[in-house]
């Protein structure tokens, strides 16, 4: 396809996932790893990712966890590396911008990077948790992580307890709270944005699939085809979604995210 004809296309399919957001009653999104990218948080999944590093049955179980703090707090210190140097980038200035313009009404993220809401989001449910609290599996105390908290081989409650991330790993449920709002908003929806995720791991991956079954009209946003492609998703934005998301953004409320995208 010649660059005219396909630049023609990029745009009517952008300016359709526009129209199609300025004429929901009720739009959300949900996001996922994609979407943090360019802001310097690698993705779990695909080409030099976190797990090809850190097996998942070594690092990311809870049962793990509970054998071995020490070895899984090791990993999880280079993550709070990574978040420590991460800014929200501008895909995430280009749904602030959407739900400050009344149009986006939530956003449920598999992301623990806190990166919505630094980014000014403000109904953001977290699907999987957040790395910014610690819990203690001795007594349930919940507190505010600090970065102090990295010197020590594993950070512990006043109780002496062990200290883990409020994160979901595999083997613990999803929050009660969390999977109640996330499934009430995609029963409620009449739009749903799917950015940043290819929704393969469950059961945040049936959220679209409640949305549609409701009639809810899907519009996936990645750099690539998903298994939503051509199935679950009734319109495919493809490419980097720190480029086509403020395009799309522009082309609802007309204001520009300008941004720059963390390298």
């Amino acid at each position: 396809m010649k660059a005219g004809l396909s630049d023609a296309l990029d745009y009517q399919i952008k300016l359709r996932a526009a129209n199609l957001l300025r004429e929901a009653k009720h739009a959300i999104a949900l996001t996922g790893a994609g979407i943090s990218v360019e802001s310097g948080v690698p993705a779990f999944r695909g080409k030099n990712a976190l797990w090809d590093r850190y097996p998942i049955e070594e690092y990311a179980t809870i049962q793990a966890f509970v054998r071995n703090p020490q070895k899984v707090w090791g990993f999880f210190k280079e993550f709070y590396e990574i978040l420590n140097r991460a800014e929200p980038n501008t895909a995430h200035i280009a749904l602030k911008s959407l739900e400050e313009a009344g149009i986006l009404k939530s956003i449920v993220t598999q992301n623990i990077d806190n990166l919505h809401q630094r980014a000014g989001s403000r109904n953001v449910i977290e699907f999987h948790g957040s790395a910014s609290t610690l819990e203690c599996l001795e007594c349930g105390s919940v507190v505010q992580f600090e970065e102090r908290m990295l010197t020590a081989p594993v950070p512990t409650c006043d109780c002496g307890g062990l200290l883990k991330p409020q994160i979901v790993l595999f083997g613990e449920a999803i929050p009660l709270s969390a999977l109640e709002a996330a499934q009430h908003e995609s029963l409620l929806c009449d739009l749903m944005l799917v950015i940043g995720t290819s929704a393969q791991v469950a059961p945040a991956s049936m959220l679209p699939l409640v949305a549609k079954q409701r009639g809810a009209t899907i519009v996936e946003m990645n750099v690539e085809q998903t298994y939503l492609t051509g199935y679950v998703a009734d319109l495919s934005v493809f490419g980097s979604v720190g480029l086509t998301l403020p395009e799309v953004a522009h082309l609802v409320s007309g204001d520009y995210i300008d941004t720059p995208t963390v390298q």
